[in-house]
């Protein structure tokens, strides 16, 4: 397995996203780090952009699923970013963290957030998957 990372960090977004119906009215913002885990040592020695993931596709997904979506909860968000990767995209591994700063508790906090990883299976993705990613 590669130890290799691309990564995307602070992704932000507003979105209608909670257990609360004014989170869903009202919306709010959901920042976003990705981790795709993958040997970029192709793209090193060619200097190629077919011989890597493209992060500006990533960024489009994971912005199409965050902003058209709809999730109760950031543990059913970040596994549908994750799925969502692993099948669009040749990664070994992805990482998504989701950070809720404006999280209805009763106190002053950071943010509130959940972070996965989850990593390819050998049937995840068809061996015929080109490089022009």
């Amino acid at each position: 397995m590669a130890n290799d990372k691309i990564i995307l960090a602070g992704l932000e977004f507003y979105a209608h996203h909670g257990c609360h119906p004014a989170e869903a009215e009202l919306g709010q913002p959901f920042i976003l780090d990705i981790e795709l885990v993958l040997d970029l040592s192709p793209a090193g020695k060619t200097d190629d952009l077919k011989a890597t993931i493209n992060y500006d596709a990533v960024y489009r997904l994971v912005r199409t699923i965050v902003t058209e979506g709809r999730f109760h909860l950031l543990e059913a968000l970040a596994e549908t970013v994750a799925q969502k990767i692993l099948v669009s995209f040749p990664v070994e591994e992805v990482m998504v963290r989701i950070k809720k700063p404006r999280a209805p508790l009763p106190g002053t906090i950071a943010y509130a957030g959940v972070e996965i990883r989850r990593r390819r299976k050998s049937t995840d993705f068809p061996d015929s998957y080109s490089k022009g990613r």
